[in-house]
């Protein structure tokens, strides 16, 4: 799996909130973060995190929300969740 696949920004996604409580969220620079290492280009990978965290969202493996309120597709700001 490469590094900068959207594979690779799936599994950083399912990593993060496996690792996080139930019901918390986190933004997506942070699986960019994971995947690019200390020091390492995160920006660059975000492309393969928003298209990672579609497809996820688009099989109900994970939810969306801003502020509290849920989301139907990533587009703006957002927070990604455990699926209920």
């Amino acid at each position: 799996m490469s590094r900068g696949s959207t594979d690779g920004a799936q599994g950083a996604i399912r990593t993060l909130l496996a690792e996080r409580a139930e019901g918390a969220t986190l933004c997506p620079s942070e699986a960019a973060r994971r995947m690019a290492g200390t020091g390492g280009d995160w920006r660059g990978l975000m492309p393969h995190v928003h298209r990672a965290v579609a497809e996820l969202l688009n099989g109900g493996a994970i939810e969306l929300s801003w502020k509290g309120r849920p989301l139907d597709a990533p587009v703006g700001p957002y927070r990604i969740g455990r699926a209920d």
